[in-house]
């Protein structure tokens, strides 16, 4: 056996499926020492399974791969900057499309590569048993499982074809050596993964009425639209008429209007209550905030990726909280309500000017500096592409005393979900598709904001998409679906003014470096080397 396939065969089996998960639902013990082989025997084994694969899709944030698909995502959008401090060249490699910032760094998304494909693993050894799974003749339990089993099957491979482009498509446990697939390939089995699961979880599978108890579950609507969000990837980016032969525009339209028809979601009134750090005030002299907070698994979360403040998986080997949020903090100091973190993803100052005054997202969207007070104390000695603005979305909190509020270790146990999916862009995407409410449904997303109304065209819904998502990992992908040639001309910097290590710099990026690599990321140079060169090297890299 080569190496590449001992290697995936022992993170694959590393992977095995048992695992406990976060919060409220995700909360379910695994057996003990389950063999692959006698375990998958009914409905009951088939759930652990299914719960294991919910794990195994956290796993590729909650064990620290870095970058985090939605760091990289923030870092190579136009909207912020590398930052991080003095040792953390990688930052500007991802932010800058720049190996030359950091030579060593050709193996940084070798975690990321191989927590994913143990995600897939899992998924992967849950469907090829659905046959052999004693059901007792319920069919509904089977297909629900086989529908978000696929569903979390087809969210991993999406971040991972985005991301890297040509990767090995792998859809059942294997210890061959396989080469990158064809794009369309991957994205065909992304379609018909969505499309199952949009047909075959049950409306009712997971009211919101009880999201106390199943919040984080992939419910039909989510895989409605998220198979809107590909669709729209895939298309734009790839200049295609179609998702790769699987599915149109009118049938993916047709699935948001579902969702808007549900009343399952609607819009959280004030865009602040969103957002924890947004929405709490530290309390003097107490370890608790004034918060609006309209709490997790809010009417407008149509999917988020549950994460808790436990910091050992059952094999003690792992963690269950938001590793990526602690990069986004002030590097090495409190100010609350903001934590300490390693001030990664400064926020670019045209994005704060890009809001009109009145746009009740800025404030909730970005932290300024000047305004808030920080300024005058923050220590930007080893602090990188400091702007004067940060995060605020995406920020770990701290209590009025400086006491980090995640309630264990301040990297591995930071709580807050990340929002796959909100209501606000199932309205936008439907608007885009040319939905005969597009007006209704593009101005109610801006009438929460404050706004008022204005026409429907394609560049109104680009630019309220970047005002409305920003920061949350959208950004660069909705660039991309434009074109290279437009990403490229956005994301080209001749020279924003910064700070860099307490000295005045500025930042430069090419955009020939997006044409040149199309957008892409490079393969981990340790797995082609593991794969004895079946896998190549992305172009431009």
């Amino acid at each position: 056996m080569n190496k590449f396939k001992l290697y995936i065969w022992v993170l694959g089996m590393a992977a095995l499926m048992m695992t406990a998960c976060a919060e409220s639902f995700l909360d379910v013990k695994s057996i003990t020492d389950p063999v692959t082989d006698n375990f998958y025997k009914d409905a009951v084994d088939a759930e652990k399974a299914l719960i294991g694969c919910y794990g195994g899709w956290r796993e590729t944030t909650s064990k620290g791969p870095w970058p985090a698909f939605y760091i990289a995502s923030v870092m190579m959008a136009d909207e912020c900057f590398g930052g991080g401090g003095s040792s953390d060249g990688n930052c500007q490699v991802v932010d800058r499309f720049d190996l030359s910032y950091n030579p060593s760094g050709i193996d940084m998304n070798e975690s990321l590569w191989i927590y994913s494909y143990q995600a897939i693993y899992r998924c992967n050894s849950l469907l090829i048993r659905m046959d052999e799974i004693d059901w007792d003749g319920d069919t509904i339990t089977r297909n629900r499982i086989e529908g978000e089993a696929r569903a979390i099957r087809a969210l991993v491979y999406f971040d991972m074809v985005r991301y890297f482009g040509h990767i090995p498509l792998v859809t059942e446990p294997t210890t061959d050596n396989i080469p990158q697939a064809d794009p369309t390939e991957v994205y065909a089995l992304i379609a018909e993964d969505l499309l199952f699961a949009s047909n075959n979880i049950p409306e009712d599978a997971y009211p919101k009425a009880n999201a106390s108890s199943n919040d984080g579950r992939i419910t039909c609507w989510a895989a409605k639209a998220l198979l809107a969000r590909v669709y729209l990837y895939y298309t734009g980016y790839y200049g295609a008429s179609d998702l790769a032969g699987v599915v149109n525009a009118s049938t993916v339209l047709q699935g948001l209007e579902d969702v808007i028809a549900s009343g399952e979601f609607s819009l959280v009134p004030e865009f602040k209550n969103l957002w924890p750090a947004a929405s709490s005030t530290p309390i003097e002299g107490e370890e608790e905030f004034d918060s609006t907070y309209a709490g997790d698994g809010n009417e407008e979360t149509v999917l988020a990726q549950k994460f808790n403040n436990s910091t050992t998986e059952w094999d003690g080997s792992s963690n269950n909280g938001n590793r990526w949020i602690t990069m986004l903090g002030m590097r090495g100091q409190a100010h609350p309500p903001y934590a300490a973190g390693w001030g990664q993803c400064t926020v670019h100052p045209k994005m704060w000017n890009a809001y009109a005054s009145n746009d009740e997202r800025r404030d909730a969207s970005i932290i300024n500096m000047v305004a808030e007070g920080i300024a005058d104390t923050y220590d930007i000695g080893d602090q990188r592409d400091y702007t004067g603005y940060m995060i605020k979305k995406y920020v770990p909190m701290a209590y009025a005393n400086g006491t980090d509020a995640s309630g264990g270790d301040m990297q591995l146990s930071q709580k807050q979900d990340y929002v796959v999916m909100r209501y606000a862009d199932v309205l936008l995407m439907a608007a885009e598709l040319g939905s005969t409410h597009a007006y209704e449904y593009y101005n109610e997303v801006r009438a929460r904001a404050g706004l008022s109304s204005r026409e429907v065209t394609k560049d109104n819904i680009m630019e309220e998409r970047m005002l409305e998502f920003a920061f949350e990992g959208l950004r660069y992908w909705d660039l991309l679906r434009q074109g290279i040639e437009y990403a490229a001309s956005m994301i080209h910097e001749d020279g924003v003014s910064v700070v860099d290590l307490g000295v005045n710099s500025t930042v430069v990026i090419g955009g020939d470096r997006v044409r040149e690599t199309k957008g892409l990321t490079f393969i981990p140079a340790n797995q082609i080397s593991l794969s004895g060169g079946v896998l190549e090297q992305n172009e431009g890299w």
